[in-house]
């Protein structure tokens, strides 16, 4: 079955595996959630991601947290649907929990955090919001 929407299938993926305490999950592949997952590293909000060929399909594996610890994601929301698109300019990027959370973006220039948006000047499409 083909989603219709594969960003809100990700986040929801991710939170599941939160709420039965896996500490991976995997999922098909494409470039936008590697970049997404990759950016959720980088907050160190999981752990670590990588891709393996399984018979000719690219997985994404997302390791949310190791064996005994806690995820650190509390919560993992999409802002932006197909059904209604969510733009931002740099000036009015939302902030997470005063700071304690990051929006996901997707710029011109690529995917990137709100706060790397805001450095670059960059307005564009709110992903989701991760706290």
């Amino acid at each position: 079955m083909v989603s219709t929407d594969p960003i809100a299938d990700m986040l929801s993926r991710i939170r599941n595996a939160i709420l039965v305490e896996k500490n991976q999950v995997t999922m098909p592949h494409s470039k936008i959630k590697h970049k997404i997952a990759q950016e959720l590293a980088k907050s160190k909000f999981v752990d670590s991601v990588s891709t393996d060929d399984n018979e000719g399909r690219k997985q994404l594996i997302i390791v949310i947290n190791q064996p005994g610890a806690a995820a650190k994601i509390t919560s993992i929301e999409r802002i932006s649907k197909p059904g209604r698109r969510a733009y931002s300019g740099a000036d009015d990027l939302p902030r997470v929990k005063n700071g304690r959370g990051i929006v996901i973006v997707s710029t011109s220039q690529g995917v990137m955090t709100g706060r790397q948006a805001i450095k670059k000047r960059l307005g564009g499409e709110l992903i989701c919001k991760v706290y």
